[in-house]
C-alpha cells in the first residue's frame, strides 16, 4: 500500500522560551515492511538548529533541534512510503540491541498484582511464546477497553488496568508489562495507522506493543484494532514505554506556558480519505 503522511505539532508559548531543544524520532523504521519514497522533516515560523543525528541501538533514525527565543515554531512531517503486509513480525530491522534490554521494566509499565494475574489467567494452558503473545494481547483488549479521555499521558498500565479503560497508550502498556511477567521481552512502538478496525478518522500518532518471539523475532500487536500490523501501519519506532519512544521529546527554558496542537493525516496514495 502506498501512503502519504502530513504531521504538523505546533508549539506557542505566552512568553518567549530562551532555548527549546527536542529529540526528533519522526523518519520511518528501515525494515522489509516498508520503502521510504519520500520523507521530510522540518521546523517552520522559527529557525532551528540541527544537531546530533544517529541511528540508536533499536534501529530507529534520531535527531536533535535547538532553538532560541522561541515564541511559536511547527515540526511538519511530510511524506510518502510503501507498505507491506508482514503480518506483524518486525523482518529486517537493523537493529544491535538484544531483547533482553526490554524485559526491563519503567515507572509506566511496571507489574502490580492486577497485571500479575491478568498475565496469568491469558496464557494459563498455553505453551507457544506466540500464541502466548496473542492472548495477552486479546485479554488487555478486554480487560482495558479503548475510551478516548479516559486517562491522562502519566496513567501507568496497572492504573489503567484499574479503570478497565484507556487510550492505545494505555493498552500498549499493559500488554508490555504483562509479556514481561511471563518472562516474553516487550516494548512499545509508535507510528502513523492509515485507518481503524472502524474506519474511525483520529488526529494523532498510534502506538502498539511488540513482543520478542523466539524463531520470529519482534511481533507486533494492537489491542486498540485487535490486529497486527499491516500494511496500513507506519513505523516510526520503539522504546521501553511511551516516553522512551516518543516521536518528539523535549525541553523549553523559560518561564511561558506551552499550548501544543497536533494534527496527522495519513491517506491512500492518490486522495483517500485522511486517517492515522
Amino acid at each position: 500500500m502506498k501512503l502519504t503522511v502530513r504531521h504538523r505539532t505546533e508549539y506557542v508559548y505566552d512568553a518567549p522560551m530562551r532555548s527549546v531543544i527536542q529529540s526528533l524520532r519522526l523518519w520511518p523504521t528501515e525494515f522489509e515492511g516498508q520503502d521510504v519514497k519520500s520523507w521530510s522533516v522540518r521546523v517552520e515560523g522559527h529557525e532551528a538548529e540541527r544537531g546530533a543525528a544517529f541511528r540508536d541501538g533499536a534501529g530507529d533514525w534520531v535527531e536533535t533541534v535547538s532553538m532560541r527565543n522561541v515564541s511559536a515554531a511547527t515540526i511538519v512531517v511530510e511524506g510518502e512510503i510503501e507498505t507491506r503486509d508482514l503480518t506483524g513480525v518486525v523482518r529486517g530491522l537493523r537493529e544491535k540491541v538484544p531483547p533482553v534490554a526490554y524485559l526491563r521494566p519503567t515507572p509506566m509499565t511496571r507489574l502490580d498484582s492486577g497485571l500479575r494475574e491478568l498475565a496469568a489467567g491469558a496464557v494459563d494452558g498455553i505453551d507457544g511464546e506466540l500464541d502466548r503473545a496473542h492472548a495477552i494481547s486479546r485479554t488487555v483488549r478486554s480487560e482495558v477497553a479503548y475510551t478516548p479521555g479516559a486517562t491522562e499521558s502519566e496513567t501507568t498500565a496497572g492504573e489503567a488496568l484499574k479503570l478497565g479503560k484507556g487510550v492505545c497508550q494505555d493498552q500498549t502498556h499493559a500488554i508490555i508489562a504483562a509479556a514481561r511477567a511471563v518472562g516474553m521481552a516487550g516494548r512499545y512502538t509508535v507510528g502513523y495507522l492509515h485507518s481503524t478496525e472502524d474506519a474511525t478518522v483520529h488526529q494523532a500518532s498510534h502506538a502498539w506493543a511488540e513482543i520478542w518471539v523466539t524463531g520470529l523475532g519482534w511481533v507486533g500487536f494492537d489491542a486498540a484494532n485487535g490486529c497486527c500490523p499491516d500494511e496500513r501501519y507506519i513505523r516510526l519506532g520503539c522504546g521501553l514505554d511511551a516516553l522512551a519512544a516518543a516521536p518528539i521529546r523535549g525541553r523549553a527554558l523559560g518561564a511561558g506556558r506551552e499550548d501544543m496542537n497536533v494534527d496527522v493525516e495519513v491517506q491512500a496514495a492518490g486522495g483517500a480519505t485522511p486517517a492515522t
